[in-house]
């Protein structure tokens, strides 16, 4: 963790180090050591804003990136609670449209360590705990409040109601914890559901909406499926939301990808229902407008600028950062790569940096046939990641041309070795801890 001084003098990290000292031998997800702690905190999570409970594999950040953009423009004051950072710890924690600030930070920490009193609890639900003490505290219009891992036993997942529970599209990922099929998956999922609390869900496949709509009806939760009662797509280059209460004309999303356009929707969807429930969340046009195209989402086909790290390219590379990671992500990219390379061609070359918990083949296949070269790093870092040999065969084992470097920086001095017209797209992906390396060295801070 990077030291962060705060008041009083004591980094953070001697904070973190602390904490992550508490964390049980083995990880069980639970809910037990979450409640204990909120019963000793003065229950944070009954005194939160209004919410809306966001769950899925691929797509949360994004969508919650869209509905704080929407909300903001509509003169919202917004908390935002997501997971993991890519720089710095800060980014987790936004107050009321501003970071969490480091003597803000430490004092939550300090309470809630306290009051846990050396007993074994993980470090995502103790900093979750901390957490709800600065948005207990802090006055917002809405908490916009993202799952760390799965739903039913999340940390996040001790709040009671909800305006809206949102699960974006589900997938195979961590099956170590959530399990080794869409189903069971999405069972855990589907665990944030609340009895009578509207749901907004991604497109799904047939085993995952099953599971999902099961829950929903066991717990009277109304509905309100991408594809059946709502549609978003991209019409003429724009965005096209249409519900049974009609039709929404919106501009394209700044971020890239076909992807993007179905996030967008899942948030401006979201956002009206959450808006039935809450006549003051009743948003203006202007600011559905305004959000869809203002919304920045670091690391998601993020096209970097000058720093030292695109430096090293040679002249004319174009270099492009996403922290996807698993076979959904793997389509995703690949597709809106490939949408790229239609309007403004240029061969492609992956540089891929993965931890050894991810499946580099799945990953990687829908990459065949689209890019030139895969370059093979390691995740920097304390990480388990997988060796660039690992990497570079799973590349290999799907037709692409594979070599391995020492970091990012020495595979973008190598680039100088495959002189290709045009100047080849580079993307940055396979790891969310390589993309905040990437953008630590690159100077561009998540704000």
């Amino acid at each position: 963790m990077p030291a962060f001084p705060t008041a009083g003098g004591v980094p953070i990290d001697a904070i973190f180090t602390r904490l992550l000292a508490l964390h049980p031998k083995l990880i069980d997800l639970s809910l037990d050591r979450m409640e204990r702690l909120m019963a000793r905190l003065g229950h944070p999570e009954r005194r939160l804003p209004p919410l809306i409970h966001v769950a899925g594999t691929n797509g949360k950040g994004s969508t919650v990136a869209f509905m704080r953009a929407i909300l903001e423009a509509a003169g919202k004051r917004v908390h935002v609670y997501t997971s993991p950072h890519l720089v710095r710890f800060n980014e987790r924690i936004r107050l009321a449209g501003h970071l969490v600030e480091d003597a803000q930070l430490a004092d939550a920490l300090d309470r809630a360590e306290q009051a846990n009193g050396g007993e074994p609890i993980t470090f995502f639900e103790i900093t979750t705990a901390a957490a709800f003490l600065l948005f207990a505290d802090v006055p917002a219009d809405v908490l916009l409040l993202e799952v760390g891992l799965g739903g039913r036993l999340d940390a996040t997942n001790v709040v009671e109601t909800a305006l809206a529970s949102v699960i974006t599209p589900v997938s195979i990922d961590h099956v170590d914890f959530l399990g080794e099929t869409v189903a069971a998956i999405a069972g855990e999922k589907a665990g944030i559901l609340k009895r009578g609390v509207p749901a907004v869900i991604g497109r799904q496949s047939e085993a995952a909406l099953r599971v999902i709509e099961r829950q929903a009806a066991r717990l009277q939760a109304p509905l309100t499926i991408m594809g059946e009662q709502f549609q978003a797509h991209d019409e003429g280059g724009r965005l096209i939301v249409a519900d049974e209460n009609g039709l929404i004309d919106l501009p394209r999303p700044r971020l890239v990808g076909p992807h993007q356009i179905e996030n967008a929707g899942l948030a401006v969807e979201a956002l009206r229902v959450a808006g039935l429930a809450m006549p003051s969340l009743v948003l203006p046009s202007h600011a559905f407008e305004e959000g869809v195209r203002a919304a920045e989402w670091p690391a998601r086909l993020q096209r970097l600028g000058p720093g030292p790290l695109t430096a090293r390219a040679p002249d004319g590379v174009d270099v492009w950062l996403d922290g996807g990671h698993n076979a959904a992500g793997g389509q995703a990219l690949a597709a809106a790569l490939a949408d790229i390379e239609d309007r403004v061609p240029r061969p492609l070359v992956l540089i891929v940096g993965m931890l050894g918990t991810k499946d580099s083949g799945a990953f990687l296949a829908p990459f065949a046939g689209l890019a030139r070269e895969l370059i093979a790093v390691p995740v920097p870092g304390d990480h388990k990641g997988r060796s660039p040999e690992e990497v570079a065969a799973a590349g290999a084992a799907h037709g692409l041309s594979s070599s391995t470097a020492p970091s990012v920086a020495a595979a973008l001095d190598g680039l100088a070795a495959f002189p290709v017209t045009p100047a080849p797209r580079v993307l940055i992906a396979g790891s969310l801890y390589l993309a905040g390396a990437v953008l630590a060295e690159n100077g561009n801070l998540p704000e």
